[in-house]
């Protein structure tokens, strides 16, 4: 029972992406992840990560990632760049 469980919620979790971290931000790009600076660098990362996610990929257009609750499709090339610039303003 209890593995079903997780395995639910686990699927909740992936069904309502990222977006669901950033309630009651005003975050709709990458970049804004990036720079929001009540996220920790570790959230921030996981939040790009997933929107990165081949979960989110648009059919037939996978350059283009679609996160429940975002207003628009994002493309992987931005996602990508985020994720480069949170790397350079941290030094990681």
């Amino acid at each position: 029972m209890t593995h079903d469980m997780l395995q639910q919620a686990a699927s909740n979790a992936m069904a309502m992406g990222p977006a669901v971290l950033l309630q009651g931000m005003e975050l709709q790009r990458p970049i804004d992840v990036v720079r929001a600076p009540a996220l920790s660098v570790d959230d921030k990362r996981t939040i790009l990560a997933a929107w990165a996610s081949d979960f989110y990929a648009v059919d037939s257009m996978p350059a283009l990632r679609q996160v429940p609750g975002m207003p628009e499709p994002i493309s992987i090339d931005e996602v990508q760049s985020a994720l480069k610039e949170l790397d350079r303003r941290y030094g990681i």
